[in-house]
């Protein structure tokens, strides 16, 4: 068996250490851009619910300028992206080297994405149980956390979903610039070095990790729907 693998992956089998930290390394961009940008999307969300069209606290000027400014974060590719902010990076976290300083710009770039499919998702919940609660006397941060939030949760994991397997695709092109893990891997000991079946099983990895948060996902979607 054991030949068999060294046969078959020449390069990757000599170098499993360097495979199990671009995985570790993933996952640590994965897990704190999920999180960081996962609150500060929802509350993104939220607020554009808030002062949109149909929103208790109608602002025309400000739901029109968040918009245009999402749109058009959402419009750059994410490998531009990363050059853009290499100043903001560099001033925040004092590199642009690095899975940690791969955080800023996978956190700016995916915040907008999420906080747009959050939006759509609570668009979709029934306008008649927000007006069951409105004339049962609910605050507006009841309507917002226990109507809103309650009824959109299946939606929620679903763009949540959607959003980490997004992650996974931007750390992989973070990898590229010298962010670390599975991405720089792959381009700089396979393709630079035409070392063809390290790019493979990273390859392989990174569709582990996305198929893993989408069993995930369809799990938790299952159970809260019953």
């Amino acid at each position: 068996m054991k030949e068999n693998i060294q046969r078959l992956l020449p390069n990757a089998s000599k170098i499993p250490n360097e495979f199990l930290e671009a995985t570790v390394q993933t996952i640590y961009m994965v897990f704190w851009t999920t999180l960081i940008a996962g609150i500060l999307g929802i509350l993104l969300g939220l607020l554009l619910i808030i002062i949109g069209p149909n929103g208790f606290l109608k602002n025309k000027w400000l739901y029109n300028t968040l918009d245009k400014i999402i749109n058009t974060v959402r419009s750059i590719p994410f490998i531009i992206l990363l050059t853009l902010l290499g100043v903001v990076t560099r001033f925040i976290v004092g590199t642009t080297i690095g899975e940690t300083a791969a955080l800023v710009p996978l956190i700016i770039g995916v915040v907008p994405f999420y906080a747009r499919q959050i939006e759509n998702t609570l668009l979709e919940v029934d306008p008649g149980v927000i007006e069951a609660a409105e004339s049962m006397g609910t605050s507006p941060v009841g309507i917002l956390f226990r109507v809103y939030l309650i009824e959109g949760l299946p939606g929620i994991v679903r763009v949540s979903a959607v959003t980490v397997i997004n992650v996974i695709g931007f750390t992989a092109m973070a990898g590229a610039v010298g962010a670390g893990g599975l991405g720089n891997l792959a381009v700089t000991r396979g393709y630079n070095r035409f070392q063809t079946d390290i790019t493979v099983v990273a390859t392989l990895l990174i569709l582990i990790l996305v198929f893993t948060s989408q069993w995930a996902s369809n799990k938790i979607i299952k159970k809260i729907s019953h």
